[in-house]
């Protein structure tokens, strides 16, 4: 079978569906390496431990239903509409309810509401409204996004870019002491990403928005072109995802 244009590969990935997080419709074409500590296992193995937990920025709630032992109450919050319906699909069957909230909104709970606070990718902690909604002894659960994540990526779109100023896990620790938490845990990772052709990017920057902020396919179809080049030149383009996990605890 002859190899794919550019033109044929941008256009299909141009029209998938990104709602959720989802990203299986990568198979095959692209690869990241996962962080050593299985995020969903550790939520999982929490879950099953607390009779009230909280998941922030659900996505699709993929995560919580990966659980098989959820507790009596579980909650789940997100904010981009599409990704709302398809959470409440998907959490069904684990008896969540899933809170619409607005972007950068607090969090619509009572002091002390939650065992368990978790979430994986925030766009943004706000450790004061964890540590408000977290009973004493409770703990926050989260893998987070490092500093200059697919950075290899974003300048192959964007040019040279300055050092990362945000998402370093020491201005996580120190956020999460300025709440009253203690950080009982911080693990970092570095992982390949391995994309084997432009279409994978294109969907890629479809759905991860803040790699290349404000992305469309028309206004960077030249760099996408050279990508392109690039990736049939040298089989495949490699980037790094940056991840950190922290755990922070509510003092009893």
């Amino acid at each position: 079978m002859a190899a794919r244009t550019f033109a044929e590969l941008v256009a299909e990935a141009a029209g998938a569906p990104v709602d959720g997080w989802d990203f299986s419709w990568l198979d095959g074409r692209a690869t990241e390496e996962r962080p050593p500590w299985g995020y969903a296992r550790l939520v999982a193995a929490r879950l099953a431990e607390v009779t009230a937990a909280l998941d922030v920025d659900t996505g699709g709630g993929e995560v919580l239903a990966e659980a098989p032992a959820p507790p009596p109450l579980l909650v789940a919050t997100e904010a981009w509409p599409p990704n709302v319906a398809v959470a409440r699909r998907t959490l069904r069957r684990a008896g969540a309810r899933v809170v619409q909230v607005g972007p950068g909104s607090g969090l619509p709970f009572r002091n002390a509401s939650f065992d368990l606070v978790t979430s994986r990718h925030p766009v943004a902690t706000g450790w004061a409204e964890t540590a408000r909604v977290l009973r004493p002894g409770g703990a926050y659960l989260s893998q987070q996004i490092g500093p200059g994540t697919m950075r290899e990526l974003s300048e192959a779109i964007l040019g040279p870019l300055p050092p990362p100023a945000a998402r370093h896990p020491e201005q996580a620790v120190a956020a999460a002491r300025a709440a009253g938490l203690t950080v009982t845990r911080l693990e970092e990772a570095t992982l390949p990403a391995v994309f084997h052709d432009v279409g994978a990017v294109v969907w890629f920057l479809r759905k991860v928005v803040w790699t290349v902020p404000g992305f469309d396919v028309a206004r960077y179809r030249p760099q996408l072109a050279a990508l392109d080049r690039r990736i049939r030149a040298e089989g495949a383009f490699v980037a790094h995802a940056r991840r950190f996990l922290i755990e922070a605890v509510r003092p009893a």
